[in-house]
């Protein structure tokens, strides 16, 4: 059992509603500081819908979500927000007109201990190439996929939702991406990512939990993926 003194983020019983489609079924999952967490399942299994659920973008929930011991259930996304939390959603949400930099600065800082541009250009060199001269729209899927992860370090957050960071991209993004999460690890930050590359998901995690149907099913430990191959590929489908 892990010390529930370190424990960041607690979802318990966590059910959620698309208008009268009731999607997810008690979610129970929790991730302890400094931890990096994935959510892994198959399509239409509600991990998207699980962070949605906990930003409170997903306005029919019921249940319990604390993040250091603070209840978030009935908050708006701006008050979440403002906890230290932040969401990259798989669509990006790149303001295509805005240069890169201009991208960069549009958040507003929710509190102190924000990466400084510097920092944000070092663990993305693409970035700092291309910071002045292209719009968003110019940018390739990867280095826009950077930047929606890169606009969310200055405002402060340390707890990063990333949903699906590296779907669609080239094998040597994914790997830049996989250094980025192991550096804000190395920081300090706390990571819960939605993944189908499992094999992405495996180099950079400390556990996994499976969700299936609106439920968490499962969860391994990394160090005891290789016996659970068979088991994980029953629950993926792959």
């Amino acid at each position: 059992m892990s010390d529930p003194s370190n424990v960041l983020l607690k979802v318990s019983g966590l059910q959620g509603w698309y208008g009268e489609s009731h999607v997810l079924h008690g979610i129970d999952f929790e991730v302890r500081k400094g931890e990096v967490v994935t959510l892994l399942g198959r399509n239409g299994a509600g991990k998207t819908t699980t962070l949605l659920a906990i930003m409170g973008i997903l306005k029919k929930r019921t249940g319990s979500i604390t993040f250091s011991g603070a209840e978030l259930i009935g908050l708006q996304p701006r008050q979440i927000a403002r906890q230290g939390i932040a969401f990259c959603p798989e669509e990006r949400g790149i303001f295509a007109s805005l240069s890169v930099e201009e991208n960069l600065m549009l958040p507003p800082r929710i509190t102190e201990g924000g990466l400084s541009i510097e920092r944000i250009y070092d663990l993305f060199p693409n970035l700092y190439e291309r910071r002045k001269s292209s719009q968003g729209s110019k940018l390739s899927g990867g280095e826009q996929q950077m930047l929606a992860i890169a606009r969310i370090l200055r405002t402060g957050a340390k707890t990063l939702l990333l949903d699906e960071p590296t779907e669609g991209l080239a094998p040597v993004i994914v790997q830049q991406i996989g250094h980025t999460i192991e550096a804000l690890k190395d920081e300090g930050f706390t990571i819960v990512l939605v993944e189908q590359n499992f094999h992405f998901a495996a180099s950079v995690a400390d556990r996994h939990y499976i969700v299936d149907q609106g439920r968490v099913v499962d969860m391994i430990p990394n160090a005891e993926l290789e016996e659970n191959t068979q088991k994980l590929h029953d629950y993926l489908g792959v």
